[in-house]
C-alpha cells in the first residue's frame, strides 16, 4: 500500500529565510496608528499597510520567494498563475525581477487598473471564467500542457513563508501587539502570519476574515478539511477563495486560528473610514480587518493590528462602495414624497429640506406614476447628511411640516 505523502509544513525558520531573500525587492511597509477605531475599539489601534506594499498588496512577498527558489531548468520553461489580480501583480513583477516569463490566468471582468498593471510587468493576461477558481483551473491546464511551473496564489510553503514575513514586521513595529486581525481568501498570509506568532510570540491572536457571502473557511474548520465553499457575489475579490489551500488549512486548524466573516455593509463602511480617517485608499478585501474590528470592536484583546492587505482598486469601483458606504453610514438619505401639483409646492419642499440643512444632491420629479392620482406628483430627493441623527432630524421636519414620506 502506497501511503499519502505528508504535508508539508511551514516553520519559523523558512519564514526568516524569506525574509533575508526578498528584502532587496519588496519595501518594509510602515504602520501608522488609527484613532478613529482606537477611540471605539477603547484600546490602540495600528493599521499594518500593506497596500502601500510594492505591486499594492502583500503578493510580492510570497511570489518572489516562490520564483527565485526555483531551478535555472523550471525559471527557463516560464510560469503560469491565477489571480483576481494581486497575486497577478505580484508574480508578474517578481517574474520580471528574475527575467522569467509569465502567463497569468484572471476572472473576466477582473479590475482593469489590476490588469493594466500586470499587462505593465511584462506577463502575458488571459482572463477566462468569472471567478479565481476558474481561472486556477485554466493555469493548472496549462502548466501541465506545456511544462510552466504553476505558482499557485497561497497553497505552497513557499508562498506561506513569504507572506509570514508581515508578521516578522509587525512585532518590531509594534512590540505590544496584542491581536493581529487578517483578511482571509485561500489562507496563505494569515497561516504564515500565525506560523510566526505561535513560535515568537504566542500570546498574540490571531483572527482570519473572510467576506460572508464567499466564505470557504468557517465550513472547512467545521469539517476539518478543505471544503468547497459556496463563493457568492462580493465586492471583497480579492479575497472570493471558493476551497482552503491545503498547506495553510493545515496551519490554521493546527493552531486553532478564529475566522470570522463580515457583511457587504461592513466591509463598505470599513473602506469609507479608512479613507476618510486614515486617508488612505484601500480595496474592498483589504478592508475586510478593520471592517471586523468596527463590528466588534470589545472582542479584540491588547494593541489591534489589522493588516491592510491591498490597495489595488479600479476607481469605478471605489466610487460605488463609497457610495455605498456613505448610505450604510448614515451620510445619505433618499426620500420619496407625494405633493399636490400645483405651483410652489416643490419649492416649499426644498425650503423645509434647507431649514433642516439637508445638502439635496439630486431631485426627481414625476408626473406619469400608476400610483399617482391625476393632481399629484411624485418627488423623490437624494441628501448629503452629517449622519444618522442628521438623517433623523430632516425626517422629523418633514413630518412636522405635514409631508407624508413614502
Amino acid at each position: 500500500m502506497t501511503l499519502p505523502t505528508p504535508l508539508a509544513r511551514v516553520t519559523l525558520d523558512d519564514v526568516r529565510d524569506a525574509a533575508d531573500l526578498i528584502r532587496p525587492v519588496v519595501t518594509r511597509t510602515p504602520v501608522q496608528p488609527f484613532r478613529a477605531l482606537t477611540q471605539l475599539a477603547g484600546a490602540d489601534v495600528v493599521l499594518k499597510c500593506e497596500n502601500l506594499q510594492r505591486a499594492g498588496s502583500f503578493k510580492i512577498r510570497g511570489a518572489y520567494t516562490r520564483l527565485s527558489r526555483l531551478t535555472p531548468e523550471e525559471q527557463g520553461r516560464g510560469v503560469v498563475a491565477a489571480s483576481a489580480g494581486n497575486h497577478a501583480q505580484g508574480v508578474a513583477l517578481a517574474a520580471q525581477q528574475l527575467g522569467i516569463p509569465a502567463v497569468v490566468y484572471m476572472p473576466q471582468g477582473a479590475s482593469v487598473p489590476k490588469l493594466q498593471a500586470t499587462r505593465g510587468y511584462g506577463a502575458e493576461v488571459r482572463q477566462v471564467g468569472t471567478s479565481v477558481d476558474e481561472a486556477l483551473a485554466a493555469a493548472r491546464a496549462e502548466a501541465a500542457r506545456t511544462g510552466k511551473v504553476l505558482v499557485h496564489p497561497f497553497d505552497h510553503v513557499d508562498v506561506v513563508a513569504g507572506q509570514g514575513t508581515v508578521a516578522l514586521e509587525i512585532l518590531e513595529q509594534v512590540p505590544d501587539v496584542g491581536t493581529v486581525v487578517v483578511p482571509l481568501g485561500g489562507g496563505g498570509l494569515v497561516a504564515g502570519i500565525a506560523t510566526v506568532l505561535a513560535e515568537v510570540a504566542p500570546h498574540v491572536r490571531v483572527v482570519g476574515v473572510q467576506a460572508a457571502s464567499a466564505a470557504a473557511y468557517p465550513a472547512s474548520l467545521v469539517a476539518g478539511r478543505p471544503v468547497v465553499g459556496d463563493l457568492g457575489s462580493t465586492m471583497a475579490d480579492g479575497i472570493a477563495v471558493g476551497t482552503p489551500g491545503e498547506v495553510p488549512f493545515e496551519v490554521l486548524h493546527r493552531l486553532g486560528v478564529e475566522v470570522r466573516t463580515v457583511t457587504e455593509t461592513e466591509i463598505s463602511r470599513a473602506l469609507l473610514l479608512v479613507a476618510e480617517r486614515a486617508k488612505l485608499v484601500v480595496e474592498p478585501a483589504g478592508a475586510a480587518s478593520v471592517a471586523a474590528v468596527s463590528a466588534a470592536p470589545e472582542e479584540f484583546p491588547g494593541t489591534i493590528v489589522p493588516v491592510l492587505t491591498g490597495g489595488n482598486i479600479d476607481p469605478l469601483l471605489l466610487q460605488r462602495v463609497i457610495q455605498h458606504g456613505l448610505v450604510a453610514a448614515g451620510r445619505y438619505l433618499q426620500i420619496s414624497v407625494r405633493l399636490d401639483d400645483e405651483p410652489g409646492a416643490l419649492a416649499s419642499l426644498l425650503d423645509s429640506v434647507a431649514g433642516a440643512e439637508g445638502n439635496i444632491v439630486r431631485v426627481d420629479h414625476r408626473r406619469t406614476d400608476t400610483t399617482l392620482e391625476v393632481a399629484e406628483v411624485l418627488v423623490t430627493l437624494q441628501l448629503e447628511t452629517e449622519g444618522p441623527d442628521h438623517c433623523a432630524q430632516v425626517l422629523e421636519r418633514l413630518r412636522r411640516d405635514g409631508y407624508h414620506l413614502t
